[in-house]
């Protein structure tokens, strides 16, 4: 059965649509965000990177990632999206990328160092969010959960 590593939480700048995850050391990551950037798929896969269509056009979105050891089941609630991908991490640390502001500070620790990972990522408050877009700055709406467990 699939133990939990670790879980943490944090929040994510949206701008244009859109944010990634990607490999800490960008200099894995042949075509930085944005570039290739596919607006309307929910998660796209880039070496290097994953890349998020969001719901919203600018707002601060909350993820939570969790890595396993093992495949996990699939976290409860009802979800909106739901998408499985790998990523290759050269240096076992990702970071959050808006389109315009760039990388936010925090790294998103996997590992102690390069490895395979699967990866799947459920969101909600989507609907709610397209509506509450227009009223002004919106934040935690999104929520995302990305659960990582080392691909075999």
């Amino acid at each position: 059965m699939a133990e939990l590593v670790s879980r943490r939480e944090y929040p994510v700048e949206v701008d244009h649509g859109a944010f990634a995850l990607e490999d800490w050391d960008d200099r894995q990551v042949p075509v930085p965000f944005p570039e290739g950037f596919d607006h309307g798929v929910f998660l796209a896969v880039r070496p290097g990177r994953l890349d998020f269509t969001s719901a919203g056009h600018t707002h601060l979105a909350a993820l939570a990632v969790e890595v396993w050891d093992a495949e996990p089941p699939v976290p409860s609630g009802k979800w909106e999206e739901s998408a499985m991908a790998s990523i290759f991490c050269s240096s076992g640390r990702l970071q959050a990328r808006s389109m315009t502001a760039g990388p936010m500070l925090e790294e998103i620790q996997l590992s102690d160092g390069p490895g395979n990972w699967s990866v799947r990522v459920v969101c909600a408050g989507r609907e709610a969010l397209a509506e509450l877009a227009e009223e002004g700055a919106v934040e935690g709406v999104e929520r995302y959960v990305a659960q990582f467990w080392p691909a075999t």
